[in-house]
């Protein structure tokens, strides 16, 4: 699907992993709060419900059905600490789409949204977009429980279409991405709207926030549509360069094709040609984790997504094959391939040239998207198209892609979430109103081994 032109947002302006059934939740004593519940619209849905909840944080809505435990496990510690006791509204919907990849609610529907519209507001909106191919809940966790606490209205979208079959989506490669960008838009221009209309006043800040793939829409959105937002937060966001340089397409294979032998022997050769390719040295212990969990099916998808004619009619390819079988991913060249697969790529990539303040945080022991393919490449791009005063750069030491991580290794590793809140908090003083304050320059942060390491973490 095409992606929104400028104009076009501010023409707007102007102008499953589990089926949960909704419904309309009003305590008694929730009357006063929510008696205009029902007059709010979400400009562009084609359904909304809306609930009068007495928490919107997780801590209420797993019990009350309105979020998907599913959706957002493993991307935080179990040791991780959350806020509660946020009453207020929320709003499931979705806008028009013709897939139907999410089933949740039974509504078998894509482009599904959640706002959340806390009852104490202190005017700010932050919006995101589900990481890898995960759906609307998956940040209920990790980012809407602690800016509903914070004061701010909360929007997420499932990006248009989800799981691992979304390269179904669209008329031709790379259009399921694509809608990623458009979807992430319209959110951001609906929620607006919403959040305007409600609270009878105008928002004071709008800020894009997002992990992984939801990282990559807050790339695109800074780049896009900076109009939209005063700023945003990149957690280990994927960067797909546009002019050809290494992308997971590249150092996927290479993971592929070199890790078994290095696991079954120490295979130095192996070694070498991964640590080229870009993994961490020292990040060896989590190899074998993402070998047998991750980088396959994420190799096979995105690859039928950007280059579905390398494997004929077969869709996303032969799952763990070896090298030599016909078709088999673990041979997958992506310098060889045609001009056409390029194209694609450079149509979804990044150009570096935000145009509103944004902090990345990454982990140095990335092993799905290595750090130095990844944080470190888009932090240079940003550089060289003169942008890097409105970034700051904060890479973890001993933080990986999934928090899950840290809890099979604490001894050797951190989690990225609390210095993901930390980063949010320079992120607001940056951007304040009157008399920002720049965040500390851009580092390389220590592994922190003392304290709450789980819910803490110091960016100086």
């Amino acid at each position: 699907m095409p992606v929104l032109r400028r104009s076009s947002v501010v023409s707007v302006l102007l102008g499953s992993l589990l089926a949960v059934p909704l419904v309309s939740v009003t305590a008694a004593s929730a009357h006063t709060r929510c008696d205009r519940m029902h007059r709010i619209h979400v400009p562009g849905a084609e359904k909304q419900i809306a609930a009068c909840l007495d928490d919107l944080t997780t801590a209420g809505t797993v019990a009350s059905g309105h979020t998907v435990q599913a959706q957002w496990q493993g991307l935080h510690s179990t040791a991780t600490k959350n806020p509660s006791g946020v009453p207020g509204i929320q709003i499931d919907g979705y806008f028009h789409d013709d897939s139907t990849f999410n089933t949740t609610h039974g509504w078998n529907h894509d482009s599904q949204f959640v706002i959340r519209l806390p009852e104490k507001w202190n005017g700010g909106l932050v919006v995101s977009g589900a990481p890898g191919t995960r759906l609307q809940y998956a940040n209920d966790f990790t980012i809407s429980d602690w800016v509903l606490a914070k004061g701010y209205a909360f929007a997420s979208t499932d990006k248009g279409n989800s799981g691992n079959t979304f390269f179904k989506d669209g008329r031709r490669p790379g259009d399921a991405i694509a809608e990623w960008y458009r979807r992430m838009t319209q959110l951001t221009v609906a929620a607006k709207v919403t959040v305007a209309r409600h609270y009878r006043r105008p928002l004071r800040r709008t800020y894009a926030a997002g992990i992984s793939n939801g990282g990559q829409l807050v790339h695109w959105a800074l780049e896009h549509h900076p109009e939209l937002y005063d700023g945003g937060l990149d957690a280990e966001g994927t960067y797909w360069p546009r002019d050809g340089g290494n992308n997971a397409l590249v150092y996927l294979p290479v993971a592929l094709r070199n890790y078994p032998k290095y696991a079954a022997a120490g295979d130095p050769k192996a070694h070498a040609a991964m640590i080229k390719a870009g993994f961490a040295p020292g990040s060896e212990f989590l190899w074998d984790f993402n070998y047998n969990f991750i980088w396959d099916n994420t190799q096979r998808i995105y690859r039928e997504e950007v280059d579905p004619a390398y494997d004929g009619d077969l869709e996303a390819g032969i799952p763990y094959c070896e090298s030599g079988t016909p078709n088999c991913d673990t041979d997958y060249r992506y310098y060889e391939r045609p001009r056409s697969v390029h194209r694609t790529v450079k149509r979804l990539g990044m150009t570096g040239r935000i145009g509103k303040p944004m902090i990345t945080v990454q982990g140095t022991l990335d092993t799905l998207l290595p750090i130095k393919v990844h944080g470190d490449a888009y932090a240079k791009k940003i550089r060289e198209q003169g942008r890097g005063y409105l970034h700051r750069y904060y890479r973890i030491e001993g933080a990986s892609h999934l928090d899950l991580e840290y809890d099979m290794f604490p001894d050797r590793m951190r989690p990225l979430l609390p210095c993901m809140r930390t980063a949010f908090e320079d992120l607001e003083r940056w951007t304040a109103p009157r008399g920002g304050q720049a965040p500390p320059r851009s580092a390389t942060i220590p592994r922190q081994t003392t304290g709450d390491v789980a819910n803490t973490c110091s960016i100086s």
